[in-house]
């Protein structure tokens, strides 16, 4: 069905992504086209009969572009109710022609802020005035009009128009939410932006109002607890590598407190560049390991602590195999995430219907924590307010380690500890790490004491069956009094690395060297609550 040759389109878009075929196959349906600047310019170089809005609404454009849409025969032809006679004798009277479908999307001010050396001045000359303008304008009247603000919408619009010469009411009011939907989420970057901007252009750390934007993934059976609701969120643009990047393979539903435990996993596992095996429970590792391939690693993070295994969260940074799938099959295990799977392990996890399988991308890797698949920030809410600060995004590197201590540890210690402080980082403090051999022995999470941390990480070591004489251990932050260095003796240990900091690090360092213990300060903690 072809649309009446009353239907107008007006163009305007920055991003011309998909434009000019849009534009062809709505003139091939007899739409009129209207257009504004390099839009009109790209249509009419293409042969297609398009009209300047300075034509339409006998107003020239001005101001270097800054005046073109903000006109009543724009505004009027966007706003007006087809439905109430009085609207339509009005635009009659003043020669408003109707505008059905609007096409815009914004000047890139997201983009241009995002640049290095971006001035306040660049940052002003990209805040759009008429396209939100005309989008609001268009969203209001979403019964009459259908706004479009993403090029993916096109092909949709394009199938009705073709099929019954109209969109559908459903269409037009989700292109109204999504076009309100973008309107918040460009004010919100503007507002960013500006009020952490002086007027010389300096950037404060933080913006004087905070405005985020997420968008809905699902709704959730429930939350943290049965008689809570839920619903996942993710960045308008998430980070690659990250969870909610995740394609699900099969399994139920996930649920809130497995979507908390599995982020805490694969944030984890994806900090290790060889083979490694995150096993999360209650949102801390319980078995982290490295080996050669999947199964290995697997097989070692079992070890540390079988029983708060079962029922866990399992991930691996490399494809988990058949001889993987094997193994993992034998255990209950709520969640399992891989950057892919091979068809053996799909195979052999069909029998397993309830197993959730996510298949996430690790992320590129680089220099900024965005190609790491890192957030750049944190937040905690509070009583009727927030808590912001910058991501724990800091990588020790060996470099960085002060030896303290008399005894110095051997090479293979060092990567020893240099493991265990990273499987530390996602443990919660207080934060004790027992480890050897490219394997947790023992974890001590939670605990007010540090020293209460410690004894039941050696007593998980013992019931799981493992030694800790000759271990290695990573502490989040400073044991401040000898105390901690005695139990750590007492369990076996050789080697702790820890932040110090402790205006008691004499006394420490002292009791270490008594003890025959290596001590390594990173000058670094982990906090994680």
């Amino acid at each position: 069905m072809t649309p009446s040759p009353t239907l107008t389109a007006l163009i305007s878009v920055s991003d011309k992504t998909g434009i000019l075929e849009f534009a062809k196959a709505l003139h091939a349906l007899n739409v009129r086209l209207l257009s504004t600047g390099g839009t009109a310019k790209l249509l009419a170089d293409a042969g297609l009969p398009v009209t300047e809005v300075a034509d339409h609404t006998g107003f020239p454009e001005m101001l270097d572009g800054r005046v073109k849409t903000l006109h009543p025969k724009v505004h009027g032809g966007l706003l007006a109710r087809r439905d109430f006679p009085e609207h339509m004798a009005a635009a009659a009277q003043h020669g408003i022609t109707m505008i059905d479908i609007l096409a815009v999307n914004l000047y890139p001010f997201e983009a241009t802020v995002a640049k290095p050396g971006c001035t306040l001045e660049d940052a002003i000359e990209n805040i759009d005035i008429g396209g939100p303008a005309m989008v609001r304008s268009a969203a209001k009247n979403w019964k009459d009009v259908t706004v479009l603000t993403d090029a993916g919408q096109y092909a949709q619009v394009l199938a009705e128009l073709k099929a019954e010469g109209k969109t559908s009411d459903k269409t037009r009011f989700a292109a109204s939410v999504a076009a309100f939907n973008r309107i918040a989420q460009y004010d919100a970057a503007i507002s960013n932006y500006l009020s952490a901007c002086s007027e010389d252009g300096n950037q404060a750390a933080y913006p004087g109002q905070m405005n985020s934007s997420f968008v809905k993934v699902q709704d959730l059976r429930y939350g943290e607890n049965s008689h809570q609701t839920a619903a996942l969120y993710r960045d308008l643009y998430p980070a690659p590598g990250s969870l909610v990047t995740a394609k699900q393979l099969q399994g139920k539903e996930l649920s809130y407190n497995n979507i908390a435990d599995s982020d805490a996993a694969w944030e984890c596992v994806k900090s290790f560049d060889v083979p490694a095996c995150v096993i999360v429970k209650h949102a801390n590792p319980c078995g982290v390991a490295v080996a050669a391939n999947a199964a290995e690693a697997y097989a070692k993070a079992l070890k540390t602590d079988p029983t708060s295994a079962f029922g866990g969260i399992i991930a691996f940074n490399r494809e988990v195999d058949g001889a993987a799938a094997a193994h993992v099959s034998k255990q209950f295990v709520e969640v399992l995430m891989a950057p892919s799977f091979s068809a053996e392990a799909l195979e052999i996890f069909k029998a397993k219907v309830n197993v959730r399988l996510l298949q996430i991308d690790l992320p590129p890797g680089g220099a900024t924590p965005w190609l790491q698949g890192r957030n750049l920030g944190d937040s905690k809410r509070i009583g009727s307010g927030i808590l912001l600060q910058s991501a724990d995004n800091h990588f020790l590197k060996k470099e960085d380690l002060k030896i303290v201590t008399t005894l110095q540890p051997s090479a293979q210690q060092l990567d020893d500890l240099m493991f265990a402080w990273t499987v530390a980082q996602y443990v919660k403090s207080n934060a004790i790490v027992f480890c050897g051999g490219g394997m947790t022995l023992g974890v001590g999470a939670g605990q007010m004491s540090r020293v209460d941390s410690t004894k039941i990480a050696a007593i998980k070591a013992a019931n799981a069956g493992l030694e800790l004489k000759g271990s290695v251990v990573a502490s989040d932050a400073f044991f401040p009094f000898r105390d901690g260095v005695d139990v750590l003796a007492d369990a076996g240990a050789t080697c702790v690395i820890q932040p110090g900091g402790s205006m008691r690090d004499d006394e420490v360092i002292a009791a270490a060297n008594e003890r025959g213990l290596a001590m390594v300060f990173t000058g670094v903690r982990h906090f994680r609550h």
